[in-house]
């Protein structure tokens, strides 16, 4: 927990020439060092924090999940060296949603218009809202998001020749370079700040959801030109030889290749780390694109798993994450820093892209022993790999199996900087710092609601129980201490705690929140 802060002495009293020192010159001069010692404890405890949101990435899929057709040596460093959660969930199963809940600590599913967001969404979080990054800058730290967004921008329809506002410097981020919304969706450009980067004027973007525009070949009436093939929805204008969901013109010299996505995000999360002063805290949240399709190892990573390509980009996240802690390590910032790495939902075998190893993608199992994928309501939809890491305050090698949603971070952050958030903030979450560093006894938090990418069905878990709805059948239940599997339905046979849960849910449904 943070220490009360400690008000720094700025000025010791030096003995005068040709005077020997008074016995309070002394006092003061001690009083100043226990000051300036303690304000560096102070900082200590208010450490630097990089949280790093991987995409797609399962319970199952890296070696200190029991992942066998992989290596995630940084990873598994990572785990070795703080702390694994085994009952941590992304609060939605799908991208967007899991992200609005992430910064603002409300589930998404009581704002709608918050599931899988086109290219060309508006922003989904109002300026003004308390998010985990305003918070942190408001405790004095330096902030910035490299990575995927996928939260919209603008205010109107986003136009992307112009100032790209409000987005990630309106809702409290310092810097941002980043993906408007996902590698197979348009526009395909990085984004700094405010302007999509290198963008030629004489060039200009237009980006269509609703019709086709542009003369530019799409995947369904030129396959030959693919480089992997795709299905019928993700087969309109192709870029870098890959069709993606939607139309684009124009901003040919700011495409991207997606070969490269890894390497420059990672290149940009290294920098951000490398200006940042000493003595400032910072907060890098770097949410990949790796493992989101299309999954497109650069050269480098081909080859090098037992499952194809999918398995290959899960190397090539596992060399981001190395990358990160290694500037940490050079800068001397390891000790000082806490590390967090998960997932925006479960993962999935998908068959929307072929890259020609596809046969093989399934040899690894992405959630393990859990029911489900990306996108449903079981365990295996939203149940997340979660590592946690501060030398000297999170435990070396322990595994906790707390209950924790990614909506907790931002009070969490906000009770480890000492911030006290206004009424309203985070209205969903809950402080769970105690069981994030380690702390005897701490179980986290008692319930949670969990969605897949609209308002309902929803799941409910209260302990170990857990409530599926289900609008065209009976609900389901499922006892997680015995039945982690969800492989046996008790609806049946509980009857009054099906309906004293859905009671719970209802109530949680019904109530209003900012």
């Amino acid at each position: 927990m943070t220490k009360p802060r400690i008000h720094l002495l700025h000025q010791a009293i030096a003995p005068r020439p040709n005077r020997r020192p008074h016995f309070g010159t002394f006092a003061l001069v001690a009083l100043a060092l226990f000051a300036t010692q303690a304000s560096a404890a102070e900082s200590r405890s208010r450490p630097n924090i990089v949280l790093i949101l991987a995409d797609d990435i399962g319970y199952g899929d890296l070696g200190c999940y029991g992942a066998t057709k992989v290596r995630t040596p940084n990873l598994d460093r990572l785990a070795r060296e703080g702390s694994r959660f085994t009952d941590a969930h992304a609060t939605a199963s799908v991208c967007t949603p899991t992200r609005f809940a992430l910064l603002t600590g409300r589930y998404a599913w009581r704002q709608p218009g918050t599931g899988i967001a086109p290219g060309d969404a508006t922003l989904l979080i109002k300026p003004g809202t308390v998010t985990l990054a305003s918070s942190l800058k408001s405790a004095g730290y330096s902030t910035g998001p490299v990575g995927k967004w996928h939260l919209g921008l603008g205010e109107t329809t986003p136009d992307f020749n112009a100032d790209l506002k409000p987005g990630p410097l309106e809702l409290g981020f310092d810097y941002a370079f980043f993906i408007p919304a996902t590698g197979d969706r348009t526009p395909c450009v990085f984004v700094e700040n405010h302007r999509v980067v290198g963008l030629d004027p004489a060039d200009p973007i237009t980006v269509s959801y609703d019709k086709r525009i542009g003369t530019d070949p799409t995947g369904l009436e030129r396959p030959d030109l693919l480089k992997i093939k795709a299905d019928a929805s993700h087969s309109q204008t192709i870029v870098n030889g890959i069709s993606r969901i939607g139309y684009m013109t124009g901003g040919k010299k700011a495409r991207w290749v997606d070969e490269d996505i890894a390497d420059t995000l990672t290149q940009r999360a290294v920098a951000f780390l490398d200006r940042q002063q000493s003595g400032k805290p910072f907060f890098l949240f770097l949410p990949t694109h790796d493992i989101h399709e299309p999954m497109v190892p650069h050269p480098r990573f081909r080859g090098t798993s037992e499952c194809g390509w999918r398995g290959d980009v899960i190397h090539q996240l596992d060399w981001t994450v190395g990358q990160v802690l290694a500037a940490l390590d050079r800068r001397g910032l390891a000790q000082d820093t806490l590390v967090i790495f998960t997932s925006d939902n479960g993962g999935a075998i998908k068959t929307t892209y072929d890259d020609g190893t596809n046969a093989l993608h399934a040899l690894q199992s992405p959630n393990g022993v859990l029911r489900g994928t990306k996108g449903q309501l079981y365990e295996g939809g939203h149940r997340v790999p979660f590592i946690s890491r501060w030398p000297g305050h999170i435990p070396a090698g322990r595994t906790s199996d707390a209950l924790l949603g990614l909506i907790d971070l931002l009070p969490s952050f906000a009770t480890l900087t000492a911030q006290k958030l206004p009424p309203g903030a985070a209205p969903d979450a809950v402080d769970v710092l105690p069981a994030l560093l380690g702390a005897p006894g701490a179980q986290g938090r008692d319930t949670l609601v969990l969605q897949s990418n609209r308002q309902s069905p929803l799941a409910l878990r209260a302990g170990p129980w857990k409530l599926i709805e289900r609008q065209n059948g009976p609900h389901e239940l499922y006892d997680l201490a015995t039945d982690p599997t969800e492989s046996v339905n008790l609806a049946a046979r509980a009857p009054a705690r099906v309906q004293a849960l859905a009671q719970r849910l209802a109530a949680e449904r019904a109530k209003s929140t900012p």
